[in-house]
């Protein structure tokens, strides 16, 4: 081969024919599909193509209503049932969940965008993993540290965002049945059909009717089940705006919550790291799922003294990114989930040029439909810059540079947010010192956006509070 020359990839797409999608979805409450009371719908579409994908109905506040109703009902004999009973069920969710995991990829890819090899590769192994995770908690909670004979809280209130459906749906339902609760779960209004999916999952592993319910709609239909007086505990991930209004809504309630909201994540690395795993590690950090991640590494922290050096190696990199089709398992990078989003991503990297900082991105062609940002790299970025405040949730990383340690930490911390951070270098307890000094719920060493369902998840300051996942993702469903 010449240098400089590059292999050429044949496309190599994934079958649609594994899924069936059918052309309108209903409500699933206590346990069977059902119109939404007012007839309404909506339609969803792929975002890759602008193509409607099915009508979903869109819930009111009676629909909210009946579905509380179904799991206050089922709450009784669900939460009476021996932690091992419950632990079948849950295994048997995430072995079909195994199973189906080649047709649930598809469907999240058409749902929401992002590669088949994200959504094969790191969504629903993921999916699977928390189910059988939390089923092993199921008959333990006595031994997770919240004293002898936990109680479960009662009837969860659940809402969860685009960027990743099925995993924080999984996040969210895994822990809450474990620990003996029932569910109402309102998925995001732009992808819900994996949800709707997973009830017909339930139905398969024979779970009881009304432990899960799932209601779809519109930011109304969330509100009105965030305000529902029957809801005992309410788990939200999402944004921040929204994180606080939900925050009012439940003050002065007995309702439990948990918020896991925006973030503007520091990506630190100093003159000894390894550049080509440092590299890898910024490219996973902000264009995995299109940037769309709350704890994306958008903010590259650089010890001046190799920031000629990293940013080289950087753009030669981000030039190999292959960006088209979901469908095509050579993909890199997606489609941003909805036009909404795209608008805003785009307003927030004009200003960035707007405010005097230097724009690049490679040279790759946007699908003539659908929904379309290119990588793109902001050098010459200030504190003051609104790219280096702001969460843009896309595809564009802000690039800072910083001469000591010391002032490193300043730059990571100065933001309002604190949900992640990542440092990379060879020295263990520069790793250790640093990590001790930065305000983020997760710290990652040479490595980014690693999950696992052992770990502890969750922010600080305006990222939100409560943690999931690990043994501390029980806590928000007990009475404790």
């Amino acid at each position: 081969m010449a240098p400089g020359k590059a292999f050429a990839y044949a496309p190599a797409p994934e079958s649609r024919a594994v899924v069936d999608i059918a052309p309108s979805y209903g409500l699933f409450i206590d346990g069977e599909f059902t119109e939404a009371t007012g007839g309404k719908v909506f339609k969803t579409v792929s975002p890759s193509t602008e193509e409607v994908l099915s009508e979903v109905a869109q819930g009111s506040a009676e629909d909210v209503d009946r579905a509380v109703k179904a799991a206050r009902k089922a709450f009784a004999k669900w939460s009476a049932l021996p932690g091992a009973e419950r632990a079948k069920y849950l295994f048997r969710i995430a072995r079909i969940i195994q199973e189906r995991s080649r047709e649930l990829a598809v469907l999240e890819t058409l749902d929401n965008g992002k590669p088949i090899k994200e959504t094969r590769d790191a969504d629903l192994p993921l999916v699977a993993a928390h189910f059988f995770y939390y089923a092993g908690w199921a008959d333990k909670l006595d031994h997770a540290g919240y004293g002898a004979n936990p109680r479960p809280l009662g009837v969860a209130g659940q809402v969860i965002p685009w960027n990743f459906p099925l995993l924080m749906l999984a996040w969210k339902i895994a822990p809450a049945l474990a620990t003996g609760n029932t569910v109402v779960l309102k998925p995001a209004e732009t992808t819900p059909l994996s949800a709707l999916f997973f009830a017909d999952i339930c139905r398969q592993a024979g779970l009881p009717k009304g432990v899960v319910n799932i209601v779809t709609g519109d930011g109304s239909t969330g509100a009105a089940l965030v305000a529902h007086e029957d809801v005992n505990k309410v788990a939200f991930t999402g944004s921040t705006a929204v994180g606080k209004a939900i925050a009012r809504t439940v003050a002065g309630t007995d309702k439990k919550l948990t918020l896991e909201l925006g973030g503007k994540g520091a990506n630190i690395v100093f003159d000894d790291a390894p550049v080509d795993q440092a590299v890898e590690g910024i490219v996973q950090g902000i264009f995995f799922n299109q940037g769309q991640v709350c704890c994306a590494g958008s903010r590259l922290l650089v010890q001046e003294s190799v920031q000629d050096e990293l940013m080289d190696a950087l753009k030669r990199r981000l030039s190999t990114l292959r960006l088209g089709d979901p469908l095509d398992k050579n993909t890199d990078i997606g489609a941003i989930n909805s036009a909404e989003q795209l608008a805003r991503i785009t307003e927030l990297a004009d200003s960035g040029e707007a405010e005097g900082a230097e724009r690049w991105s490679p040279a790759c062609e946007l699908p003539s439909s659908g929904y379309w940002f290119a990588p793109t790299v902001f050098t010459g970025v200030t504190q003051a810059h609104r790219i280096a405040r702001e969460e843009i949730f896309g595809p564009v990383l802000s690039v800072l540079t910083f001469r000591t340690p010391g002032e490193a930490v300043a730059k990571a911390n100065n933001s309002q947010y604190g949900l992640s951070a990542g440092i990379w270098t060879e020295k263990g307890s520069r790793m250790l010192a640093v990590a001790s000094k930065l305000r983020a719920g997760v710290v990652w060493a040479n490595t980014f956006n690693k999950f696992d369902p052992t770990s502890p998840f969750g922010g600080f300051k305006e990222s939100g509070f409560g943690r999931e996942g690990g043994r501390h993702g029980l806590e928000a469903y007990l009475d404790v």
